[in-house]
């Protein structure tokens, strides 16, 4: 489905900015257009609802994670997968956003997942019990706050590492079970998924786009505003050949959230307690560290993670720290020592939720 509907603004702040040959100067136009449009949108009214809900904690290798900054021999992190649910004005009224609704039950075949699983041979089981933490699927958080999936408008992830869309658009030959809602994704995203090469594909779960109808697609092809510019979908190219941020104005500013980097230490290394990333900020001149799996485009990420930080502006928790809330964000565990962030986001809740008989 082409970008036409009313619901979507093109943000035109960050055209031209990555287009000079030299990436210091891609750097600077992209921090000044970020400052313009931080301003721009602090400008435009407040999303009417944000939650955050912890669905899954799984490990993640420690040298991605922090890719050539983290100073210990712990093999992972303790990644803790979020849902964000957000509701927001239109011109055809309210409107609910999933933001990282991850079907985690039925992406186990992804094939990292798989060959961790197998590399752990009969010790798995184990494994499993200490470290994979299953909090709560998608359904039982919608659940918790009366939110039907009939009544979901929108679906977004900021890339689609490991994503198995199937049952919630239907795709291979499954009941959609949000019936009425549209994914919204960069065209770039969604076209590589269907052209992967080998160390790409160890980190999309197979078969998870297969079928999905083509009208309940929205491929987008820059960023955008959406409803009455409380959300923005703002292209962050890097961590994957489409990534986007998600962009909610709230009581407590600009939130940003991708998993360009997997914690708030990523985005201020200068300030972490964790092994190795200060020195490395201090050591490299680099202002953050990236998180990088596949590293399709290392540069481009770096970029996008200080574009990041300038629209989100620092935390109000604690002005050292930017007011990022990473979809998958590191936490502690008592198995992996020295993984702790300095701080922490958590789960994060403003505005009042609005079921649909009380929108009607």
């Amino acid at each position: 489905m082409s970008l036409t509907m009313s619901n979507f603004t093109t943000i035109s702040h960050f055209v031209g900015t990555r287009d000079s040959l030299r990436p210091m100067e891609r750097v600077d136009n992209v921090r000044q257009a970020a400052q313009e449009f931080r301003r721009d949108m602090l400008a435009r009214p407040q999303v009417r609802f944000y939650k955050s809900f912890e669905l899954v904690r799984v490990p993640y290798p420690s040298k991605y994670a922090y890719l050539n900054a983290f100073g210990l021999p712990t093999p992972f992190v303790h990644l803790c997968n979020r849902l964000f649910v957000i509701q927001f004005n239109s011109p055809q009224g309210l409107k609910t956003l999933l933001v990282s609704p991850s079907d985690w039950e039925h992406q186990r075949a992804t094939p990292f997942f798989a060959q961790l699983d197998a590399s752990a041979g009969r010790f798995a089981p184990v494994m499993e019990k200490a470290i994979f933490k299953k909090t709560s699927t998608v359904l039982q958080c919608l659940a918790q706050i009366g939110l039907r999936p009939d009544d979901v408008d929108y679906l977004t992830y900021d890339h689609l590492h490991t994503q198995n869309l199937t049952r919630w658009l239907g795709g291979a030959g499954q009941r959609a079970i949000f019936p009425n809602a549209k994914l919204l994704v960069m065209r770039e995203e969604w076209e590589s998924t269907m052209s992967l090469i080998p160390w790409q594909n160890q980190w999309y779960c197979p078969g998870g786009l297969e079928s999905i109808p083509q009208d309940r697609v929205v491929l987008l092809d820059d960023s955008v505003f959406l409803g009455d510019g409380s959300v923005a979908l703002m292209r962050t190219k890097g961590h994957t050949e489409g990534n986007h941020s998600i962009v909610a104005h709230t009581e407590q500013g600009l939130l940003v959230t991708s998993e360009n980097g997997v914690s708030l230490d990523a985005y201020e290394p200068k300030y972490s307690k964790i092994a190795g990333l200060a020195d490395f900020a201090r050591r490299t001149g680099s202002e953050i560290v990236i998180n990088g799996n596949t590293l399709e485009y290392g540069v481009d990420q770096y970029i996008s993670m200080v574009q990041e930080k300038c629209v989100a502006g620092p935390n109000p928790l604690d002005e050292r720290w930017s007011n990022m809330a990473p979809s998958s964000e590191s936490d502690g565990h008592w198995l992996l020592p020295g993984t702790t962030p300095t701080f922490r986001v958590g789960n994060l809740e403003f505005g009042h939720f609005q079921t649909h008989s009380a929108r009607s």
